[in-house]
């Protein structure tokens, strides 16, 4: 198996909505956006998977390593090598990789967050800065895109979180902000027992609020001269911006089930997306 053949499965094995967005790219861009998806999952599934904190944490410093080394021109993991023609090319760069791993750190000890400005930092991590490193590899010209791309990402996170309050619950993780929490008169043990009662969906609705806030906030970042290079982004932003949606009108039923889009829906949105953005 090749090094891009690696990353291809590696996506395609993963059924997220992101793989999608990458069918329409050019070849190379859309084998430099597997790759670096292929990345994401290799330091997310550490994180999720691997129930000793310590050696997750060996793993993770094996993951800085092997970025020192794609940087320094030999890189060793099948996902490295297949990232190492794309680093000059577009601009991708290790702070911005080492940043992912920071975030996969923080899901090792941090599974209760203060407030929203905490949460923030972990979206930044987590996929704010792949979007900055998505935007980079599907070519822009005005800065302001990059700010696009953090609050997309951060989007993408939050819906994320939505989705998934049952299932992080059941790994004993509350990503919703304890003071939201107790605002709506709630606390982690509510969300850990998976009380879906009244003061939950209006919890939910707020989230989903703040969620969209950040869908508008990214497309009005977005230059109108980068918008069609952008549009994988876009499809995107499309597909969780309707999953967004079906998770509100399904009144917020994520603490026993997880709420999708058929794949036909998700090929639906990525193809009208692409030929009228």
């Amino acid at each position: 198996m090749t090094p891009d053949e690696y990353c291809q499965l590696k996506a395609a094995q993963s059924g997220s909505s992101f793989y999608y967005s990458f069918l329409f790219l050019p070849a190379e861009r859309r084998r430099a956006i597997t790759a670096l998806y292929a990345f994401c999952r290799e330091v997310d599934d550490v994180a999720d998977e691997v129930s000793d904190v310590g050696v997750a944490r060996v793993k993770l410093a094996w993951w800085r390593t092997e970025v020192a080394n794609l940087f320094a021109g030999h890189p060793q993991h099948p996902v490295t090598r297949a990232l190492a023609p794309f680093v000059a090319p577009y601009g991708l760069d290790g702070a911005r990789m080492n940043e992912i791993i920071d975030g996969m750190e923080m899901d090792l000890t941090h599974h209760r967050y203060a407030d929203f400005d905490a949460l923030e930092l972990y979206c930044h991590r987590a996929a704010g800065v792949v979007g900055q490193l998505a935007a980079s590899i599907f070519g822009y010209r005005n800065p302001s895109t990059i700010e696009y791309a953090e609050a997309l990402g951060t989007a993408f996170q939050l819906t994320n979180i939505i989705r998934d309050v049952g299932e992080d619950a059941r790994r004993g993780r509350v990503y919703l902000p304890a003071d939201e929490l107790a605002r709506f008169g709630l606390d982690a043990q509510d969300i850990l027992a998976r009380r879906g009662d009244g003061r939950f969906v209006k919890l939910m609705e707020f989230q989903a609020d703040r969620a969209a806030s950040y869908y508008e906030l990214a497309r009005s970042k977005l230059a109108p001269e980068d918008r069609r290079d952008q549009r994988a982004g876009l499809i995107m932003a499309g597909i969780y911006r309707a999953l967004l949606d079906e998770i509100r009108r399904d009144g917020f039923q994520v603490l026993d089930r997880r709420i999708a889009l058929t794949p036909l829906r998700k090929l639906w949105i990525a193809w009208k997306t692409w030929v009228t953005a």
